[in-house]
């Protein structure tokens, strides 16, 4: 199978910097009550075609115009009137627009028309052109190409492109090709590609290293268990660090899912997807930030040796917790990472995971809860996400339903003792070994587009990572980068 690292840098095929001078077939944006002077730059025939084909001029139509001698001259796309005319845009719109080249044969394009975000409508554009073509033999097909404007930076445009298309390769990827192992060698290949340090703790050495929780989850497969630390950037800068759930696969454990439950649980990783794809945007950026990624990694099986429900486990910081259900195994090998990423008191840490099914049923697929420690963290990390179509809603850390985590056995019960708010019950448990370390983020994603839309095709999706790229991106920028 190929490298997914090296597979999701063809990303980058889809961008044309602006001072190439390879010919591009135009795109004209036109709407409903474009004038006729707007559409003068149509030859008759072009006019006659569009007329007779009876082209609507509705947002997101696309119709393609060929030359005399049948080659594809130009492209017509619908767009709202204050796209066409006024060149105003919003997220939405601007990441509708780039959507287009989900539509478009292979080829060299250029929008005619000057837009309001073009730096959003081409990252739309080369997140379109992502198929999952890991496990499909014959050649990957050629993509549409976009030429950027001058003023847009084409190399954030790629990392963040490049870093999404790893992100959603490494969920698509069936459990069978991707285990701990091949999660281990993607994250080695991404750490070396950018001259990154790498240490793995595997199997019984867990426990000699006390993260007894990953072990214990881990442990009942016989592809054994491991957490992956990858260190980047100046030991001077600040520090960001992020811990992403790596549970490869998740039958459940011995209190094992029904069959439909289980058929999507490939992408129970989504979490460390998403940690990985920020960690790829962050360092081809070059972010003046010291970045460190905590991957516990498992695959929670079934076997004579499994975790039980009603085992109590002791955590990497001391800590006692009664296992409530084993279906519920990722916020336990959170608690280790998290228990170390806290050991050095970072400027930030946050922390992504496929996590509840509760967060599903209040917000849906779409919309990742965010739990956040200060009101400025959840601001900066919640206007990004709006801004790069990548959003988040913000939950909160309720402390009156602590008191449902209680265990009459040990110190802490992983589960809450009923069936109510469960996405805040976990970050509230999460919290609990977070002890030195002010800025903290949580996001219970759901890591898959249940049905394509714009700019994402059906399948996983790391979500949120291009917004806490954003806001990283912009604060290294500003005075007070030192206070991320």
């Amino acid at each position: 199978m190929t490298n997914l690292h090296d597979h999701a840098m063809r990303a980058a095929d889809a961008l044309l910097p602006a001072a190439s001078r390879r010919k591009t077939i135009p795109i004209t944006l036109a709407s409903s009550t474009s004038s006729r002077a707007e559409l003068d730059m149509l030859t008759s025939a072009e006019r006659t075609w569009l007329k007779a084909s009876g082209f609507s001029f509705a947002p997101g139509d696309v119709m393609l115009l060929p030359d005399e001698k049948g080659d594809l001259a130009r492209v017509i796309c619908g767009v709202d009137p204050a796209v066409a005319i006024e060149h105003e845009s919003d997220p939405a719109a601007s990441i509708a627009l780039g959507a287009i080249a989900s539509r478009l044969p292979a080829g060299d394009y250029h929008f005619e028309s000057e837009l309001d975000d073009d730096a959003m409508t081409s990252l739309a554009w080369a997140l379109s052109t992502y198929s999952f073509e890991s496990c499909r033999s014959g050649d990957t097909k050629p993509v549409p190409r976009l030429k950027v404007s001058s003023d847009t930076n084409i190399e954030t445009l790629k990392a963040q492109a490049n870093g999404t298309f790893f992100g959603r390769d490494l969920i698509n990827t069936p459990a069978n090709l991707l285990g701990p192992d091949e999660l281990e060698a993607a994250a080695t290949t991404l750490a070396k590609a950018f001259k990154a340090k790498i240490s793995v703790i595997a199997g019984d050495d867990l426990l000699e290293q006390n993260f007894p929780m990953i072990h214990a989850v881990g442990r009942a497969s016989p592809r054994a268990p491991r957490l992956i630390d990858i260190q980047w950037g100046k030991k001077t800068a600040p520090t960001v660090t992020l811990v992403g759930k790596g549970v490869v696969f998740d039958t459940g454990g011995l209190n094992i899912k029904p069959g439909n439950s289980m058929a999507l649980m490939k992408k129970d990783m989504g979490g460390a997807a998403t940690a990985l794809a920020l960690a790829h945007m962050v360092m081809a950026a070059k972010l003046p930030v010291r970045l460190r990624v905590l991957i516990p990694c498992v695959e929670n099986s079934v076997s004579g040796n499994a975790y039980r429900p009603g085992d109590v486990l002791t955590s990497r910081d001391g800590m006692t917790v009664e296992i409530g259900n084993t279906d519920a195994e990722g916020r336990l090998v959170l608690a280790d990472a998290l228990s170390l990423a806290d050991e050095d008191a970072p400027s930030t840490l946050l922390c992504f995971a496929t996590l509840t099914g509760s967060a599903r049923v209040a917000l849906g697929p779409d919309l990742p809860p965010l739990y956040a420690t200060t009101d400025e963290l959840a601001e900066h990390i919640l206007t990004h996400g709006a801004a790069m179509g990548d959003p988040l809603w913000r939950m909160p850390f309720w402390t009156p339903y602590e008191q449902t985590l209680a265990s009459a056995v040990a110190d802490v019960s992983h589960i809450s003792q009923g069936p109510f708010a469960g996405s805040i019950t976990a970050a509230l448990f999460l919290q609990r070994f977070v002890k030195q370390t002010t800025n903290f983020a949580h996001i219970d994603m759901y890591g898959w587009v249940p049905a394509p839309k714009a700019a994402q095709p059906k399948g996983g999706e790391p979500q949120t990572a291009r917004a806490i790229f954003s806001w990283l991106s912009k604060t290294c920028e500003s005075a007070d980068g030192q206070n991320i």
